[in-house]
């Protein structure tokens, strides 16, 4: 019988390897500390130094402000669903409409928030289209069907859809597009934004 030989990888392979799988390892591991650094580093700068626990400790705790900030959010949505809470944020949104220019951001604001925050649970936001060009594909978020001036001067049925960015999705385009060139898909809003984020490494269970 005829001995197999194994051949090994030399010694320039190996170390190719070993390389790549740390960036593999650290990239990930490199952008959650940056971020986590950012964060915190943002944070430290949205609580007053008078009302800030780390002005008055004898030793800073990262993060602290971070803590804070979720409890104090989820604090005003607490309140917001009161009673009291609805009757304050009445006032104050009619307040902020009358105001000319703040109007026109803070209206645009509340939409998209309450568009992604009402279809957050549920499907058939997320879309597929065609961009940048005939044949290559993007994953957006359908936020509208246009009914406005826009879809008439094109007489044709348009659908508002966000394209965010990859890593960042915060940031994107808004594009239109006919109804019928939308592929409307199963995933839900986390599986697609988590799609985006990781720059399509993640497999959406959908």
């Amino acid at each position: 019988m005829k001995k197999i030989k194994i051949k090994k990888a030399s010694l320039g392979k190996r170390l190719r390897n070993y390389f790549i799988t740390g960036i593999i390892v650290l990239v990930p591991l490199g952008f959650t500390l940056y971020l986590t650094v950012f964060l915190i580093s943002i944070s430290s700068k949205l609580i007053p130094e008078e009302i800030n626990p780390n002005s008055y400790l004898p030793f800073s705790i990262p993060g602290l402000e971070i803590i804070l900030s979720i409890i104090f959010i989820t604090l005003i949505g607490y309140i917001s669903l009161s009673l009291i809470g609805r009757r304050i944020l009445r006032l104050i949104n009619d307040l902020l409409k009358k105001i000319p220019f703040l109007r026109t951001i803070y209206s645009a604001i509340g939409q998209m928030t309450e568009t992604f925050a009402n279809k957050k649970g549920k499907k058939k936001n997320v879309v597929l289209v065609q961009y940048p060009s005939k044949g290559s594909w993007a994953v957006g978020f359908a936020t509208k069907d246009n009914k406005g001036e826009i879809s008439k001067k094109t007489n044709d049925t348009l659908v508002n859809v966000f394209i965010p960015t990859t890593p960042n999705p915060t940031s994107g385009f808004l594009l239109m597009f006919p109804k019928k060139e939308v592929i409307y898909l199963d995933m839900s809003f986390e599986e697609a934004s988590k799609f985006i984020v990781s720059a399509g490494t993640s497999n959406p269970k959908s």
